[in-house]
């Protein structure tokens, strides 16, 4: 028996497909690529694999049958660009050729006879539906590494004198050379005078700030530009110096708008590594920064001449510390850093910033004791050495064996490391070390700046997770932080018994300066101090225990842990699906300003995965950059306008 068509011919697939007598009547186009993308999807199987249900509900033609072969054509470009021979082996002869076939009908591109320094230049150009495959090179560049040579060949194309900037946007070469630009610029600083110098950055702003918004920015590859941003602000910022003819006066408008200064100054520094980056850097940041701080010191310290000394905030804390508080020590947690933290902890609770004198001089041994908890059993005498000063009831020095058994003695309980210790009481507890990594690496500290505060959110996170309601964080000083190190400052050593970069005990035969004070915890020390922002030894970038603001002006950030329910509006995650490294979030509850972002640590923005995206809808979608993540373990998160945690889900990167 043989089984033919009602017309007597043999069957063939096309027939079969499409004839309503005795085939399955389906709609299938007859022109000649339907027919070779028929034959190439049978050969692979997935044709096969379709219900008949769900082909005859569409019309089959070349570009379906193909999709089905090859349904992310853009990811398949980027792969090919990534690893051409490998990519094409892996695939074989049946997925190569369906490549080759959309390369040239979807992207005009033959990748047999143009190759991948063509589509390279197609990529950067971002024409037609290249503009597609630019989206998603931007949103995954990490999972092509091999892509970015490839651009960077690329040469710029003729555009005129004056060519529309996004145009450049996609050739790492025109931001290569922007970049080179921008060095010489920020180099050129050096020899200026403060205002010319913050004119210089001005303009360098408006040249250069666009290509923050480029994708080598988020690369990495623009760490000028990047620091240029921050730049931009301290000469805007530094034209004003802080006002007042008392300290209190000066305090307050440094609380008010001089802080920003600082904090912009070392987002800049933290912004760059390389030395041929950081140069340029500090040169133009010192030229604004060191006179705005050197005058700043000089105004701060004639009002501590004409008032005796920090008198007016100086409030050691007299050991009335309420129950259910934990006090959480920060060695050399200066304001603006402060302010840094404060945004981290907003998500644990309400969050109110203060700030006090420290005691004079402004170095560990001496401020830790004054913003304890048991400042007021504490006292020194002229004998003491280092600042260091003395358990008021047994003259024994306040060693931190000491320091721990008066804690315990007033009813504070000493916590060491992850000790959370008991909530409904008192503790004293001590997290980072800010003071000593700036000691030991200088200018580093500013780029290492978000891991020195992830330590202490993660150990101020664990207290309230344990339980705390009241959390007290303080410090013992600030310090100074300039590129190419604070100005020398001469002292006689005939005059000092001990000397440290910002000040210096004197000899008992010694004149004081005109700028000496006796020392807090005892007035029978005199404390000679480095005038301005000078320094009795040279070559510091990092160094304190003179007068100024950013020394002498410390935190006090009170935390108010809440619950669950005073986070705000209620916001739930609905669902969490991913398609390889994309995620997909939707959130019931949403509401304007909030966000989604990956995480490996909800509580901390620095263990972020992906770029955050809002939410538009109750719905977002993030992208994880690198594909070393796949499998990864993380936490899904919502954020608030502020940047607080609403919810969380854990996930796992690109589970199914």
């Amino acid at each position: 028996m043989f089984w033919s068509q009602a017309n007597a011919k043999d069957w063939t697939v096309s027939a079969f497909l499409a004839s309503k007598n005795g085939g399955l009547g389906l709609d299938v186009a007859q022109d000649k690529a339907t027919l070779g993308a028929l034959g190439q999807a049978l050969q692979a199987g997935v044709l096969l694999e379709r219900p008949v249900v769900e082909l005859q509900a569409r019309a089959i033609n070349a570009e379906w049958l193909l999709s089905l072969l090859a349904p992310n054509p853009i990811r398949d470009l980027l792969q090919w660009m990534n690893e051409p021979e490998p990519t094409r082996q892996q695939w074989g002869d049946v997925l190569w050729d369906v490549f080759t076939k959309r390369c040239k009908s979807d992207f005009g591109f033959d990748p047999v006879a143009d190759g991948v320094l063509v589509a390279a230049e197609r990529l950067a150009k971002r024409e037609g539906k290249w503009a597609a495959v630019a989206v998603l090179y931007r949103d995954s560049f990490a999972s092509f590494p091999n892509v970015y040579p490839l651009l960077a060949k690329v040469q710029l194309p003729q555009l005129g004198l004056f060519p529309d900037q996004d145009q450049l946007a996609g050739y790492p070469q025109a931001n290569e050379a922007s970049e080179n630009a921008l060095r010489y610029a920020l180099a050129a600083c050096a020899s200026m005078d403060a205002a010319q110098a913050r004119t210089a950055v001005a303009t360098a702003e408006k040249e250069h700030g666009l290509r923050r918004g480029w994708l080598w920015s988020r690369m990495g590859r623009s760490p000028l530009a990047a620091a240029l941003e921050h730049l931009a602000e301290v000469a805007q910022r530094s034209a004003a110096l802080p006002i007042g003819q008392t300290p209190a006066e000066l305090a307050a408008s440094y609380q008010q708008s001089g802080w920003q200064v600082d904090q912009a100054a070392l987002k800049a520094l933290g912004c760059v590594q390389a030395k041929s980056d950081a140069e340029p850097v500090g040169a133009a940041l010192r030229a604004m920064y060191l006179p705005w701080l050197e005058e700043s010191a000089r105004r701060l310290q004639e009002a501590v001449k004409d008032a005796g000394g920090l008198k007016a905030l100086s409030t050691p804390n007299n050991g009335t510390l309420a129950e259910g508080t934990c006090t959480v020590f920060v060695d050399g947690l200066r304001y603006d850093v402060a302010r840094l933290l404060e945004q981290r902890l907003s998500s644990l609770g309400t969050t109110n910033l203060d700030a006090k004198w420290t005691s004079m001089p402004s170095v560990t041994a001496s401020g830790k004791a004054w913003c304890s908890p048991v400042a007021g059993f504490i006292a020194g005498n002229a004998d003491d050495v280092d600042f260091e000063p003395r358990v008021a009831a047994d003259g024994k020095p306040l060693s931190g064996h000491n320091f721990r058994k008066l804690l315990t003695e007033q009813g504070v309980a000493p916590l060491e490391k992850h000790k959370t210790g008991d909530p409904q009481g008192r503790a004293w507890t001590e997290a980072g070390d800010l003071d000593h990594y700036g000691h030991e690496h200088g200018l580093r500290l500013a780029r290492d700046m978000t891991t020195q505060l992830d330590q202490v959110v993660e150990r101020i996170t664990e207290l309230a997770d344990a339980g705390w309601k009241n959390i007290r964080i303080v410090t013992d000083h600030g310090w100074l932080l300039v590129p190419g190190g604070l100005p020398k400052s001469e002292l006689a050593k005939h005059q000092a018994a001990m000397r440290w970069g910002r000040c210096a005990v004197l000899k008992d035969s010694a004149h004081g300066t005109p700028l000496t004070f006796g020392w807090d915890w005892c007035k029978d020390v005199q404390v000679a101090y480095a005038p301005g922002v000078t320094n009795f030894m040279a070559g510091a970038d990092y160094a304190h225990g003179g007068i100024s603001l950013q020394e002498c002006l410390v935190p006090v950030l009170q935390l108010e842990c809440a619950g669950a329910a005073t986070l705000g509006p209620a916001v739930t995650i609905d669902s969490v699906t991913w398609k390889g490294l994309r995620c997909t979030v939707k959130v019931a509850g949403a509401s304007a300003g909030q966000r989604v972002d990956i995480r490996t640590k909800a509580a901390l923005a620095s263990s972020s995965l992906a770029a955050s995206k809002p939410l538009d809808g109750g719905k977002a979608s993030l992208a994880v950059a690198d594909d070393e993540q796949m499998g990864a373990a993380a936490v899904v998160v919502v954020l608030g306008a502020d940047g607080e945690v609403l919810q969380k889900q854990a996930t796992t990167v690109g589970e199914k």
